[in-house]
């Protein structure tokens, strides 16, 4: 039997060869803090839970190959937790749908993958609105989303004794004095409350992401 492919994945995997990679690049030279540059544009992609038990393996060299054979530009990764810093002419919408397809076609995983441009990483790290109180970069946090934040739903979220956070565009910035203990729990609670999918990294990881795009 000939498997039906639906329309929107044959359009969209024809988008894609049309436009994914950026020619090999020489690392991130040939795209300038975010913008686009003979159409290429350098991306951060923030993989969603990897790695962080024995059932959803992703291994960061078998990654950049599967990229690389994929044909993005400059493709590196950032420690085990699924950082990858790439090159690509895709909108961001559809880098982030086939970097999706790509893991679960290799590593048989559904892992939502959050995008963005090195320039829009950027400004994550110089808006730092928590940065007056929080005196440990591991325990303070951004959680980054796919889509803006419902102001509504944002108001609504349930108060947590002793941490801060302060929403701002499509990320929520979190200092959490107490330690990061319960980030999966609350991250899944707030997904399920916000309507949208997140994935978090501490300060430290954000600032090297920042460094490693320069």
């Amino acid at each position: 039997m000939v498997p039906v492919v639906p329309v929107a994945r044959v359009a969209l995997v024809a988008r894609v060869a049309e436009v994914r990679g950026g020619g090999g690049g020489d690392g991130w030279g040939s795209a300038r803090r975010g913008a686009s540059v003979h159409g290429v544009t350098r991306y951060v992609a923030l993989l969603r839970a990897v790695n962080l038990g024995a059932t959803r393996r992703v291994s960061m060299p078998r990654l950049r190959e599967v990229l690389a054979e994929r044909g993005y530009g400059a493709v590196r990764t950032h420690m085990a937790s699924g950082n990858v810093l790439l090159e690509s002419s895709l909108p961001e919408a559809e880098l982030a749908a086939d970097l999706t397809a790509a893991i679960a076609e290799r590593f048989a995983l559904d892992v939502p993958v959050v995008v963005r441009t090195a320039e829009e990483l950027a400004g994550v790290l110089a808006a730092d609105p928590l940065g007056h109180v929080a005196t440990d970069p591991a325990r303070y946090s951004v959680t980054f989303y796919a889509q803006p934040l419902d102001p509504e739903r944002v108001a609504a979220l349930p108060p947590t004794e002793g941490w801060q956070y302060v929403p701002r565009g499509r990320e929520v910035y979190v200092w959490r004095p107490d330690g990061v203990e319960s980030d999966r729990r609350t991250e899944r609670t707030w997904a399920q409350l916000l309507g949208t999918a997140g994935t978090n990294r501490n300060w430290n990881t954000v600032r090297k992401l920042v460094e490693l795009t320069r």
